[in-house]
């Protein structure tokens, strides 16, 4: 099932370049609008966007196409990616749309879908979506022609839904200080609002998009700003959300970075003493080996998926368990919500704190990172390394070397031509020697 336009995580691309252009996402929204309407008038599909001058354009071209397929468009307005998700399946609609290029850059944009239960398309319906983008452009009869219209306080309604998501009062926390880095981007004015709204003193830092200054030295991929800021007012917590809202990165008094894996090792320690916790814990293939072994000692299954929240989704559905993330800060509570969301994530982690009266040092200090090395080896486009009967070699060599001790992962980037040769275990000098000479074989096999 080769996909000629959607990658793992919809559409995405440099604004102006084929596939992102007006004239595609006009396409776009007459097939997304022929394949979710499935033969009915007037499907509802739901637009948000993150704040990047180039929203407006392909705003208005889905808009256009969905129109002409007969569907009803619902705006909403800049929102986080997980906003779309949850409205989407609580206002009825048959689809969402986002428009967002996450952690990218302000020059790049992209298209995302979720189906009326705010989950992310499955394959078949996709495949569909293309094979209609492909078909002569038609527009249903004038009197079918279908509307748009704004979904009033739509930013009100998730915030209400991400505060709906604690179970246990964590006011026992106040007076506590928290910096809120949003990236300038989807989340400006829903991250801050949701920690007003809780009661604690909120510093908001990276919440004045201008259209091209998104996750421009901030947000959860750059994390310095908000480092300095938690230090500078002594806060007690700094909370980093990426450009579309759905990434979380924490930063403790110290200024010290909490990342995905923490966060998904603090919350499955806690859920597991509460009963929350369901099925095994899904990391990714580059989940750091000291949270799997910290999990293993706690009693905890841990499964790991490929990179990319879609795959740790498609983990958990299948074997039955509700947390999962990747080191980057996509987190899924799935008893919470359907996908990855910032705010509900770090309400949970707040919950934990409130419930066993721990700071976030205190709740991590049963695990630490093992020493990592990772190299990226260049290579041609088209050369498959990996296939090279000498790289598989030194692979199992490698790994019979560091079993039970640690990890070796040699992976191919999805977005650049790179091999990214990846060496985990206890002895720094050990896994620093393996990932070179790992390297040294790779780069050979592709000369």
């Amino acid at each position: 099932m080769t996909r000629k336009y959607f990658g793992t995580d919809g559409i995405r691309g440099r604004v102006g370049t084929s596939p992102i252009t007006a004239d595609f996402a006009v396409r776009l929204g007459r097939a997304a609008g022929v394949v979710f309407g499935g033969g009915k008038l007037s499907p509802r599909v739901l637009i948000g966007k993150d704040p990047r001058s180039s929203g407006y354009m392909l705003e208005a071209a889905l808009e256009a196409g969905l129109s002409a397929a007969g569907a009803r468009a619902v705006l909403t307005g800049p929102l986080p990616t997980p906003a779309i998700a949850y409205l989407t399946r609580t206002q009825g609609a048959q689809a969402g749309i986002v428009i967002s290029a996450s952690h990218n850059p302000y020059h790049d944009n992209g298209i995302k879908f979720f189906n009326s239960n705010g989950e992310k398309l499955a394959d078949d319906i996709e495949l569909a979506i293309e094979a209609e983008i492909d078909r002569p452009f038609s527009t249903v009869s004038p009197e079918l022609l279908g509307k748009a219209e704004r979904l009033e306080d739509a930013r009100g309604r998730y915030v209400e839904f991400c505060k709906s998501t604690l179970k246990s009062p964590i006011s026992k926390l106040q007076p506590m200080r928290i910096v809120v880095d949003a990236a300038n981007g989807a989340g400006f004015r829903v991250a801050p609002a949701v920690f007003q709204e809780l009661g604690f003193e909120v510093i908001a830092i990276a919440c004045e998009p201008n259209g091209l200054n998104i996750n421009k030295g901030c947000g959860a991929t750059d994390l310095a700003l908000l480092q300095a800021k938690v230090l500078e007012t002594r806060a007690d917590l700094g909370v980093a959300l990426d450009g579309d809202g759905d990434r979380l990165m924490l930063i403790d008094p110290q200024g010290r970075v909490v990342d995905g894996d923490d966060i998904v090792y603090l919350l499955a320690c806690h859920w597991q003493q509460s009963g929350r916790l369901k099925g095994p814990v899904v990391g990714t293939v580059m989940t750091n080996f000291g949270i799997e072994l910290a999990l293993s000692r706690a009693g905890i299954a841990f499964l790991r998926a490929n990179v990319g929240d879609r795959y740790v989704l498609e983990l958990l559905k299948s074997s039955g368990g509700n947390l999962g993330g990747e080191a980057s800060g996509h987190v899924l509570c799935l008893d919470r919500a359907s996908t990855g969301d910032a705010l509900v994530c770090a309400l949970q982690v707040l919950e934990v704190m409130a419930e066993t009266d721990k700071s976030l040092s205190e709740l991590l200090c049963t695990v630490a990172r093992v020493p990592q090395t990772m190299i990226n080896v260049k290579i041609a486009s088209g050369a498959k390394p990996l296939a090279h009967a000498d790289v598989a070699v030194a692979l199992q060599k490698a790994q019979e070397k560091l079993r039970g001790r640690g990890r070796v992962v040699l992976r191919a980037s999805g977005t650049e031509p790179l091999i990214r040769v990846t060496v985990e275990g206890e002895d720094p000098t050990e896994v620093s020697d393996i990932a070179f000479a790992l390297s040294e074989i790779v780069k050979r096999v592709t000369v």
